[in-house]
């Protein structure tokens, strides 16, 4: 399995932006070997991330190379005051059950231990 996170530096968003984010995230969705995602704010930085999980990095690899993400990549400094990605192989996910997480019922580790 792998991540991809997408993490920013607020900038000024319009309509066009909104639109745009909720599109690539519904294509996200779509994709075979999409697992889920979840958002983080750090405010006192102004920081945004949205963490993406995949099964497979050929259908994280179809995300990157939709029209929509590339379209949204070379804009990306229209919106935003900054950003990186961390793609990454998750090796293992344990918790202890209590918080819903994208990957406790894809790993099966809802309750395993380090």
């Amino acid at each position: 399995m792998y991540s991809a996170t997408f993490t920013f530096a607020k900038g000024e968003y319009d309509n066009e932006f909104h639109r745009l984010d909720q599109t690539i995230a519904e294509i996200a969705r779509t994709i075979p070997g999409y697992l889920g995602e979840e958002a983080w704010e750090n405010s006192a930085a102004g920081l945004l991330s949205n963490v993406y999980y995949w099964e497979t990095l050929d259908a994280l690899r179809q995300l990157m190379e939709h029209p929509r993400h590339i379209e949204a990549k070379h804009r990306q400094a229209q919106w935003l005051n900054g950003y990186h990605v961390v793609i990454a192989q998750v090796l293992r996910s344990h918790g202890d059950g209590r918080i819903s997480h994208p990957l406790a019922i894809q790993l099966g580790t809802t309750t395993q231990q380090p």
